[in-house]
């Protein structure tokens, strides 16, 4: 058996601002549903974004009865590469969206990073390869 990475799905506790959030934020265009729906699709490059209603992933899998919430560190930081980060913060400060992070080189990861929260709280990074030298 062989398995191959389709897409990574975020269950959303606000889908609506979730959706607004991929789209209006980060830039995603979506391919299927709407804001109005309970799932969508987003054309991220050379992989799909999901979103899908936490409840409803929830009920499917069957853990409808536990707590929606654990108080923890980051369990997931998603990753998009950009041409500029600073660009990109500058972009979210314009549309009114804190950084959780500020841009920082990080030589010992031979990228700039900045990291940005959904708001469903999910860990954003947006990064770039710093120049070798």
């Amino acid at each position: 058996m062989t398995l191959r990475y389709e897409y990574t799905r975020l269950l959303a506790r606000d889908f609506r601002a979730c959706f607004r959030f991929l789209r209006d934020v980060l830039g995603f265009v979506p391919t299927l549903g709407t804001e109005d729906d309970t799932y969508a699709e987003f054309d991220a490059g050379p992989v799909r974004l999901s979103l899908f209603d936490r409840r409803l992933m929830s009920e499917a899998v069957g853990t409808a009865a536990l707590p929606a919430d654990a108080g923890a560190q980051d369990a997931v930081c998603l990753v998009f590469a950009v041409d500029d980060v600073d660009a990109t913060v500058a972009r979210w400060d314009e549309l009114g969206v804190a950084a959780a992070a500020p841009p920082t080189d990080r030589p010992d990861w031979g990228i700039r990073t900045a990291h940005v929260r959904d708001p469903d709280g999910r860990l954003i990074e947006v990064n770039q390869k710093l120049p070798r030298g």
